[in-house]
């Protein structure tokens, strides 16, 4: 039985469903990220959309959202699973390997944006922990929208996806001492400012030396006696008491809930439940998030923003501006050359998720006007929406930079350098290859296409340079008459055949090694004049079967004395195939 009031809820479900189900895909299938689509649909179907013309189209009040604060309690819900799952992606390792990157790029990111923000508000009149408040959200970035781009377009290891990523942890590991501060000056006033950081550095240190003792000593044991119990479902049970949990006792110590959920992560992060957890939670955390941007777009009043339109469009200009130049600054110091600064920056200048978080938690701490926390909202959102954009014109920027970085064309010459090894592809494979013989003393002259992946290696102190190794002039400026070796671990298979047959016709005594996708590319390759060629496909059956063997109780020594006759009766085969073949 449906009780009184209930029905807007079910109807306001049903909406939320059906945008989740239809309107954010299709949305997605023009390229649009689900974040921006989740906003976007928020803005249509709240108060400020649709919803506004209900009275003249009566249908109308069917297919909006009637009441935005009934889901605020969901919407939350979605927030803890989001500093949650963050959390468990955190950990001492990850920070230590980009180190430089995060404790420098990020802090000095950070911060600068931070404090350049809050003192021009603070100069235009806002009070001063407002301004302060103000200036740490819009200094923060969106992680989701960020890393997603990044994933979807196979950026995220790239140097602009590492480069964003060190800046964005260091930005997550803010949002917890924020929310401490801004919980905290709910009681305090103006004139104790200082005594509001000191006590939100105190109460981050506690919460860090509370995270090491119960991960070290109670969270693993709770975890296992849950999977001894019962799997998956005592699992999910346990994980959901970690986060409500934490969540609560962080509340009732007058700090907020999602700091409790941040915690509960890291402290989990650190069990081997790890990625069982983020598996089982992933689904639970994309629906709810959906729904808390949602109620981002929901929150967005078309009326305020069109009432203080210069405001809205000034602020989000001075942002876009102000981050900009300060996460191009930062990541040229500590983490890039000129393109990859210029590229991460257009990534990181506009505001992110936490920004509504942490204005929402001043909002209720009363430290921040209702008619602060729309503007702050509609800028936020905005420049959330033009993430896709502006990551458009940072990589055409970059590319145009990347033109003119004269010393990484092939301008050196290499013609009486003797006995170095040219590696013609500085992919995945090609810099294991140079890393390995480094660590030899070997000589390593690289050739790439890829004017990104130059740059990297050029600011790793390689010699690498940007030139088609298919060309023979290419080849000869890079020392190929005395080089000892040449190495082809590029992807195309018509590049790598050409720079062979290059190779080769220009040094016919010379070792050409090369990589191939399969047998019949292989076959390509020995044709062109290579002498010896790794087959990707073969090496691949070769690991997985001697791990089959391992896993069916092998000794190792037998494994790889099985492997090693295996090995050699495929290369064998595959010469033998070269050489029956007939050359037309």
């Amino acid at each position: 039985m449906v009780h009184e009031g209930q029905e807007a809820l079910i109807k306001d479900a049903l909406v939320f469903f059906v945008a989740a189900g239809l309107v954010v895909p299709v949305l997605r299938a023009i390229k649009l990220p689900a974040v921006v689509g989740f906003i976007l649909a928020g803005v249509a179907l709240g108060p400020s959309g649709f919803s506004a013309f209900s009275e003249q189209v009566p249908i109308l009040e069917y297919v909006t959202i009637s009441d935005p604060a009934a889901a605020a309690p969901l919407a939350e819900l979605g927030v803890l699973f989001l500093l949650f799952l963050l959390g468990l992606e955190l950990s001492f390792q990850k920070l230590w390997a980009l180190r430089r990157t995060v404790f420098g790029a990020g802090m000095m990111q950070a911060t600068l944006s931070a404090v350049i923000i809050g003192y021009a508000l603070f100069m235009l009149g806002l009070p001063s922990t407002e301004a302060a408040i103000v200036g740490l959200a819009l200094a923060l970035s969106s992680t989701a929208i960020v890393m997603q781009l990044l994933i979807e377009n196979k950026r995220a290891a790239s140097p602009v996806g590492r480069g964003s990523l060190g800046v964005l942890l260091f930005q997550d590991i803010l949002v917890a001492p924020i929310l401490i501060f801004v919980g905290f000056t709910a009681s305090r006033g103006e004139s104790d400012l200082t005594a509001v950081l000191v006590q939100a550095l105190f109460n981050g240190l506690l919460a860090l030396v509370v995270i090491f003792v119960i991960g070290r000593f109670a969270l693993r044991h709770l975890f296992r006696l849950a999977i001894n119990a019962g799997g998956r479902d005592f699992l999910m049970a346990i994980t959901l008491l970690t986060v409500v949990g934490a969540s609560v006792i962080t509340y009732n110590a007058g700090l907020s809930l999602a700091l409790g959920a941040f915690l509960a992560g890291l402290l989990l992060g650190e069990t081997e439940f790890k990625h069982q957890t983020e598996i089982d939670l992933e689904p639970f955390k994309g629906l709810l998030l959906g729904l808390f941007f949602m109620t981002v777009g929901l929150a967005i009043d078309m009326s305020v923003v069109l009432a203080n339109w210069p405001i809205v469009i000034g602020g989000l200009a001075a942002m876009l501006v102000i981050k900009a130049m300060v996460a191009f600054t930062a990541i040229r110091v500590f983490a890039g050359d000129r393109a990859t600064s210029l590229e991460t920056a257009s990534l990181l200048a506009p505001a992110g998720e936490f920004a509504f978080v942490i204005v929402g938690a001043g909002l209720a701490a009363g430290t921040v006007a209702a008619g602060t926390s729309a503007i702050v909202t509609a800028i936020a959102a905005l420049s959330m929406l033009v993430i896709p954009a502006s990551w458009r014109l940072g990589a055409w920027l970059a590319d145009r930079f990347s033109g003119e970085d004269d010393d990484a064309q092939l301008g050196s010459d290499f013609t009486e350098t003797e006995g170095h090894v040219i590696v013609a592809g500085l992919g995945r494979v090609g810099r294991a290859v140079a890393h390995i013989l480094e660590k030899e003393q070997a000589q390593i002259v690289g050739l790439d296409t890829n004017p990104a992946t130059v740059r990297t290696q050029r600011a790793h102190g390689r010699h690498v340079y940007f030139g088609d190794g298919g060309r023979e002039e290419v080849l000869q400026k890079a020392g190929l008459a005395h080089a000892g070796m040449v190495v082809v671990t590029l992807d195309n298979a018509v590049s790598a055949e050409s720079m062979v047959k290059a190779a080769r016709h220009s040094r016919p005594d010379m070792p050409i090694l090369a990589r191939a996708r399969d047998a019949d590319h292989a076959q390509l390759l020995y044709k062109a004049g290579a002498t010896f060629v790794i087959p990707d496909a073969i090496e691949a059956g070769l690991q997985m079967s001697a791990r089959a063997l391992e896993e069916m109780g092998y000794e190792t020594e037998a494994v790889r004395t099985r492997i090693a006759l295996e090995r050699e009766t495929e290369y064998q085969m595959a010469n033998e195939n070269v050489e029956k073949k007939p050359t037309g």
